[in-house]
């Protein structure tokens, strides 16, 4: 019987949020989770728990002052994590620690073979830094992940591959001096959206100039001037040849997000999961997890993220 496709639920990764009158509110989880369950493919998901990262994995890309600053400030519960985009809150360290770890839990799953692939919704948050939060990301489950795959499964080649409205600053600049960290991001362009960054000259420092691959597109643009990107992404990711792909499906650059500009429809985050999983077969032994990043339209959440879950089952 083949190794099924896990998508990972649970109220400890629900819990990640910042309130009903913050963008990433404590609904999200539950709305993606509700549509999903009425799929037509609904039957053959599988369901897996989450599991919090310990205090060393977290450490494998954050440095010591800054983990110790995010359990101070998740005691006093109060104040902001950065210049103002993340709240603290009480608590606020375990609940990002869930995340990562349920990051964690989905690439040992598919590193091990009890999964073919693997969804978990709440997580790529890829603005968070090694030495600080931003952009409601507090730990940074991608760059944490990159880190375990080297130093727990031996990898040395991780491709990670991010379709969220925003550049993924926190992956990119963490691994920005890294040759072997294969980095390929379509946002739209910083000049009019944070985190300002990811600019199509940005391709690398040292011994890693030219290995890195971000793609701005502008403000109003669709699904063709997507699919003129992602063939781009598409050609880096295969000749690059990866042993892991690690996708950030952000729903944020789907035609109605309330605070981005781009106009993508679910399709293209549906056939950009296909795509994946057909150089993960090539390349990875068939390894990819994704994780579900952005999105501030409940609606979008639902149907973006549900296309990337069919396309990761094998469905059309």
């Amino acid at each position: 019987m083949p190794a099924p496709v896990l998508v990972y639920r649970g109220d400890a990764l629900a819990n990640y949020g910042f309130g009903s009158d913050h963008p990433f509110g404590l609904d999200r989880h539950a709305v993606f989770q509700a549509v999903l369950s009425q799929a037509a493919f609904a039957s053959d998901i599988v369901y897996a728990t989450p599991r919090c990262a310990t205090a060393d994995e977290l450490a494998l890309f954050h440095t010591a002052d800054y983990i110790n600053f995010v359990s101070e400030m998740s005691a006093r519960g109060i104040g902001f994590l950065d210049g103002g985009d993340t709240p603290a809150f009480p608590g606020i360290f375990d609940s990002a620690s869930w995340v990562v770890g349920t990051t964690l839990a989905a690439v040992d799953a598919v590193m091990s073979g009890d999964a073919r692939s693997a969804f978990v919704p709440i997580a790529g948050l890829h603005h968070a830094a090694r030495d600080r939060a931003a952009g409601f990301c507090v730990f940074n489950d991608c760059g944490v992940a990159i880190e375990y795959l080297r130093r727990q499964h031996n990898l040395r080649r991780i491709a990670y591959v991010d379709i969220d409205a925003h550049h993924g600053d926190g992956v990119f600049y963490g691994f920005i001096s890294d040759p072997d960290v294969l980095f390929a991001d379509i946002h739209e362009d910083g000049r009019f959206l944070y985190p300002g960054t990811g600019a199509e000259d940005e391709t690398g420092l040292g011994a890693a100039a030219g290995t890195k691959l971000n793609i701005p597109i502008p403000p109003g643009a669709g699904d063709a001037e997507f699919q003129a990107a992602w063939k781009r992404v598409l050609s880096y990711v295969d000749d690059a040849a990866p042993e892991f792909i690690i996708m950030q499906c952000g729903a944020d650059s789907l035609a109605g997000d309330p605070i981005t500009h781009l106009q993508f429809s679910e399709a293209c985050h549906a056939g950009a999961a296909a795509d994946l999983c057909v150089l993960a077969e090539r390349h990875s032994g068939g390894r990819i997890v994704a994780t579900g990043g952005g999105g501030y339209n409940r609606d979008n959440i639902g149907r973006a993220w549900t296309g990337v879950v069919q396309s990761l089952l094998g469905h059309k």
